[in-house]
């Protein structure tokens, strides 16, 4: 079995459990953690993570952050002078990042969102060098109702997650998925 099939098995096992609703954010946070060389095969099978939550019974929507630096920066009154001089930028991510956790919280807080929807997140990768995957979470993990499923191309030990295996970690008290959990 390939990695994203391990992962696939393990993720709809997590989706069928019945859902504790009295639970804070930060356990309602799944972090499906898979290793970075396989990021376009997840998401080439990201609709057979949506078929798994639909199976067991819950809503899905997916959101993918991709792309958002890029439309962060685009609709930013300084954009020329960061291209001319790209360390001036610094100061302003902490504004990319109020920007990023406005956008999961508008697609978390939507009318067809509710206790029994997972929000999936994709792309988080392209927060390395920009942002960090801990203060998106920790902005918008109050506001889940159902389940948020972060896809973290990365590592996990214990409590301890690495973003694409290359920065000191974080500890999050998030469930994570994995492979190897089958």
């Amino acid at each position: 079995m390939n990695v994203i099939d391990a992962l696939l098995k393990s993720y709809s096992s997590f989706a069928k459990v019945p859902w504790d609703k009295s639970v804070a954010g930060p356990q309602r946070v799944w972090m499906v953690v898979y290793p970075p060389e396989q990021e376009r095969r997840l998401r080439l099978r990201i609709k057979d993570f949506e078929i798994a939550s639909r199976e067991a019974k819950h809503d899905w929507r997916l959101v993918d952050i991709t792309d958002a630096f890029g439309r962060w920066l685009g609709g930013h009154e300084y954009r020329e002078a960061y291209f001319e001089e790209p360390e001036a930028i610094a100061p302003a991510l902490e504004d990319f990042a109020d920007f990023l956790a406005d956008e999961v919280r508008a697609q978390l807080s939507a009318d067809d969102v509710d206790d029994d929807t997972v929000v999936a997140v994709i792309g988080v990768g392209s927060l390395f060098g920009l942002g960090r995957v801990s203060r998106l979470i920790e902005a918008v993990n109050n506001d889940v109702r159902g389940r948020l499923a972060v896809f973290f191309p990365g590592e996990v030990e214990g409590t301890n997650y690495r973003l694409l295996g290359a920065r000191d970690g974080w500890s999050y008290h998030a469930v994570p998925i994995t492979a190897t959990e089958v």
